[in-house]
């Protein structure tokens, strides 16, 4: 099935063209520059900017492999959780395109597309799976037992990993996004120097409120923010990490000790995190195949909205619940 797929649910601007499970292009713009001197996402800033580079980028991207709208077989458009503003911006266009092209139109749940953007990178994945979806936004581990079928099993109670690294990276005053620096400034710390606890609520949820609370803490004994050197800062920024990543894996085990699957799925903007890569994949040996997307598809794409989207039901209407039962 050939779709036209956009996404605007934050902060990046996407169009994509996907054939089943093959990408044929997949074209991001990123906002980052414009949002990194307010410390996080502007949404009016968020939503005009979709409204500037959308329209490009579908022209962009069905140029770049020669096809037309009356070559496609679906339009596709995630339709939440998101910035209402953008994802306002998003579904109109996909709705006009839908309309003149007459072509049947999708409103796709955006952590499925997370999800789903782990079969773009290996096609023959199938379900059942356990899939941890690890954002900016959501921390949320769930079971996959069939295509199109989601059951929570556990997520945050307050805030979500990504949110946790860019607020730990504005306290070490390392500058935004938070994930990537803090990421790079790690690999050069020592996480045992200075150890911080590791979240663990009973049963499957999420917590890293206090684990904030723990470093901001830590710092304020060290001097404050401006008395660590670069050595201080690395080696709290590798305490942290270390620290969510242990309580995000801690949960996947519980999980798969519960529902053993022979899959399962580390996705969503956090799973770029080098050492959440490694340490999934080492958890997990011996007990089930792991898969995560490359760093392209980890972040908010397209092209995990086209894989999602022959999935999602037909009859979803683009006004309804956004849930889609997640």
């Amino acid at each position: 099935m050939l779709t036209l797929a956009i996404e605007s649910s934050c902060d990046e601007s996407s169009v994509a063209l996907v054939d089943g499970r093959q990408v044929l292009v997949n074209l991001v713009f990123s906002q980052e520059a414009a949002h990194a001197p307010f410390g996080g996402v502007v949404p009016e800033l968020a939503a005009r900017a979709h409204l500037r580079k959308l329209p490009a980028l579908v022209r962009a991207a069905l140029d770049r492999v020669g096809l037309q709208g009356d070559d496609l077989d679906l339009v596709a458009v995630t339709r939440g959780p998101g910035l209402i503003g953008s994802l306002l911006v998003g579904v109109g266009l996909a709705q006009g395109l839908a309309r003149g092209w007459r072509k049947p139109l999708r409103g796709v749940n955006h952590l499925w597309g997370h999800v789903y953007a782990a079969m773009l990178a290996r096609p023959e994945l199938e379900p059942p799976l356990l899939a941890l979806v690890v954002s900016g936004a959501h921390s949320d581990l769930v079971r996959m037992p069939a295509h199109g079928v989601f059951e929570v099993l556990g997520r945050t109670r307050d805030d979500a990993a990504g949110e946790a690294f860019d607020k730990a990276a504005r306290m070490l005053g390392l500058g935004y996004p938070g994930g990537p620096v803090v990421d790079r400034m790690a690999r050069r710390g020592d996480p045992a120097r200075w150890p911080l606890p590791v979240p663990s609520l009973p049963g499957l949820e999420y917590s890293f409120s206090g684990l904030k609370t723990a470093l901001r803490y830590r710092i304020r004994d060290l001097g404050g923010s401006e008395a660590l050197d670069e050595k201080a800062r690395a080696d709290l920024a590798a305490a942290f990490e270390r620290s969510v990543v242990e309580s995000l894996l801690e949960k996947v085990r519980l999980a798969w000790d519960r529902w053993p699957a022979p899959e399962v799925v580390i996705c969503g903007g956090v799973a770029a995190n080098s050492l959440l890569r490694r340490r999934a994949e080492e958890t997990m040996e011996g007990r089930a195949r792991v898969t995560i997307p490359p760093l392209s598809l980890c972040t908010d794409n397209a092209a995990m909205i086209g894989a999602a989207a022959p999935y999602t039901p037909a009859e979803t209407e683009l006004g309804a619940d956004a849930s889609l039962g997640w």
